[in-house]
C-alpha cells in the first residue's frame, strides 16, 4: 500500500480513539518502558510530546525527573532537531507545527548523548520501519544512529502493519513497544 494512503488510513484511525481508550493503552505502553533494562539504566531520555493521539509520555517524563535522569525533547532547527534538556513539563513551549518543544533556553545536548530516544509515528512494521508525518525530521537528524540500540518506536498496536516499503533515508527503529507486545526488529 502506498505510504500516503497508509498514512491516512491509520492516522484517521488513531484519531478516533476515544480519549479512555488512548489514556489506558498509552499507560500500558509506558509502564512497559518504565518497568524495562533500558529505562532503569538510562540517565539520558529522548522523548516527543504528543500530538493527534500519539502515544502520551508524561508518565515517563514524570519517573525520569523522579529518578534524575536527564530528559530531552526535541526543537524544530532548521531542516533538523534539536534536543534540548527539559526540568519540568512546564518547560514546553508552542513551537514548529504547533507541537510543543523546549523554550530556546534549555541546554543542547547530541542525541548520540541519549541511551534511549523515543520516536513517534504513524505506522510501523516489525522489521523497524516507520512511517511519520513525511517531513523527514527525525529521519535526518537520527540517521546516525540507527543500529545502535537507542531508536525506540512507541505506538498503539493497530499502527504495526505487515510491511512498510522503507527508503534509504528512513530511520530503523531498534525496538517497538505497543499495548500488547515488544519487538526487537534485529533479533
Amino acid at each position: 500500500m502506498p505510504k500516503q494512503i497508509l498514512r491516512q488510513e491509520i492516522l484517521a484511525r488513531r484519531k478516533a480513539l476515544s480519549a479512555g481508550e488512548a489514556r489506558m493503552s498509552g499507560l500500558i505502553i509506558q509502564k512497559t518502558l518504565v518497568a524495562s533494562a533500558l529505562f532503569r539504566s538510562a540517565r539520558v531520555i529522548g522523548l516527543y510530546a504528543p500530538i493527534q493521539n500519539e502515544v502520551d509520555t508524561v508518565e515517563i517524563l514524570t519517573e525520569a525527573l523522579k529518578c534524575a535522569k536527564t530528559v530531552l525533547y526535541p526543537a524544530v532547527c532548521g531542516e533538523l532537531l534539536e534536543f534540548r534538556s527539559v526540568l519540568a513539563p512546564d518547560s514546553l513551549r508552542t513551537g514548529a507545527f504547533g507541537i510543543p518543544e523546549p523554550d530556546i533556553s534549555c541546554e543542547v545536548l547530541e542525541p548520540c548523548e541519549a541511551d534511549f530516544i523515543l520516536i513517534p509515528g504513524i505506522a510501523f512494521d516489525a522489521a523497524g520501519k516507520r512511517i511519520g508525518y513525511g517531513k523527514g525530521y527525525y529521519d535526518r537528524t537520527l540517521h546516525q544512529l540507527e543500529g545502535t540500540g537507542k531508536l525506540v518506536g512507541f505506538c498503539y498496536d493497530f499502527q504495526l502493519v505487515a510491511a512498510i516499503a522503507g527508503e534509504p533515508h528512513d530511520v530503523m527503529m531498534d525496538l517497538l513497544i505497543t499495548d500488547k507486545r515488544v519487538i526487537r526488529p534485529r533479533d
